[in-house]
């Protein structure tokens, strides 16, 4: 078996809660080392709940360092000089006052990357930034739900995980590049950059994004959740080939191209609705997906855990999701989450 590609990487992390530990783990399950720098009283998480915890934060270790107090400031110095990395996520008034920028630290070691994830940016005013503030921020809630209805919020968090991986990805190139530097992650422009063609639409053409009802796609018909005879399912056609096996397993005529398709929404919608009412979500699952088109009944979380066994891992007691990047020959250590100081400095 190999070693992970991020073998010998040294990680330090200051994270609260999902963005900056989320970005750290996976960098953990993929070889590196990461250290998470905690205050005495520990990372907030740990009080939200073990399990909690440890889906954001197995395999690292625990260093408490109160980073307020001047031994604390020399601790910091002495893991800076021999880290790759550090990644933070709190305000920015609170990462310049404990010194953990690049200005600061590169005295201690002028290739040390340092990441600082924050809500709008380490300039911009400082504001509460949570997942859910920055999806009613950046609009993403506005889009979400049904247009009778009021705006929704996805049932995880969206906008702390994009931008956990966001700032791996950050974080990587700059330590590729061999020179240390600065790097700046928000939430808020990572939420903006996922809505792409949306605000690519609104700035060249004036389209102003609206809901749709199943959440449909504002160029593809059909795309998007319909009722069936039990169950919702997921139908997404691209492309007029996929229309035409839908169209023949499913008994409609007409409409053979997209753009026809675009322009007579509805009546495509009316039809397809009909014509689902007909068999179940699972049934029409099983008769499409053979003929190439994609589609699936919506599932609950135990109903998808339930599938995917392979994406489920063990660490230290606690059954978690494992990392979604698979390297051919290296299996992941999956050690625990750290005991609050069971590396150095406990409290």
């Amino acid at each position: 078996m190999t070693t992970g590609p991020l073998s010998g990487i040294r990680i330090l992390e200051v994270g609260t809660m999902l963005a900056g530990p989320y970005a750290t783990m996976l960098l953990s399950d993929l070889g590196a080392e990461v250290t998470k720098l905690e205050p005495p009283t520990g990372d907030i998480s740990r009080r939200v709940g073990d399990a909690y915890f440890a889906s954001l934060n197995r395999g690292k270790r625990s260093v408490v360092v109160d980073l307020t107090s001047e031994a604390g400031q020399a601790k910091l110095g002495e893991l800076v000089a021999g880290a790759h990395a550090l990644l933070v996520n709190l305000k920015p008034s609170a990462i310049r006052r404990l010194g953990l920028t690049y200005d600061v630290l590169k005295r201690f070691n002028e290739r040390i990357v340092c990441v600082a994830v924050t809500g709008f940016g380490m300039d911009e005013e400082e504001k509460p930034a949570f997942d859910y503030v920055v999806q009613a921020t950046t609009g993403v809630a506005s889009l979400t739900g049904d247009p009778g209805g009021p705006p929704t919020l996805p049932g995880y968090s969206a906008a702390d995980n994009s931008t956990g991986l966001t700032a791996a990805f950050g974080l990587l190139a700059q330590i590729v590049s061999g020179r240390g530097g600065q790097i700046e992650v928000s939430l808020r422009d990572v939420m903006l950059s996922q809505l792409n063609y949306r605000a690519s639409a609104y700035l060249n053409d004036g389209a102003v994004p609206q809901r749709r009802r199943g959440g449909a796609h504002p160029y593809y018909v059909p795309a998007q959740l319909f009722p069936t005879a039990e169950g919702h399912l997921a139908l997404f056609v691209t492309h007029d080939g996929f229309w035409a096996s839908f169209a023949a397993e499913a008994g409609i005529a007409g409409f053979p191209t997209m753009a026809e398709r675009a322009e007579r929404r509805d009546e495509v919608l009316e039809a397809v609705t009909r014509a689902l009412a007909g068999d179940t979500a699972r049934g029409w699952e099983a008769r499409l997906l053979p003929l190439g088109v994609p589609a699936a009944a919506v599932r609950t979380l135990p109903e998808a855990l339930a599938e995917s066994p392979d994406a489920i891992v063990t660490a230290g007691g606690f059954r978690l999701i494992g990392s979604p990047i698979r390297v051919a020959g290296y299996e992941p250590d999956h050690g625990p989450p750290p005991r609050l100081g069971e590396h150095g400095g406990r409290p």
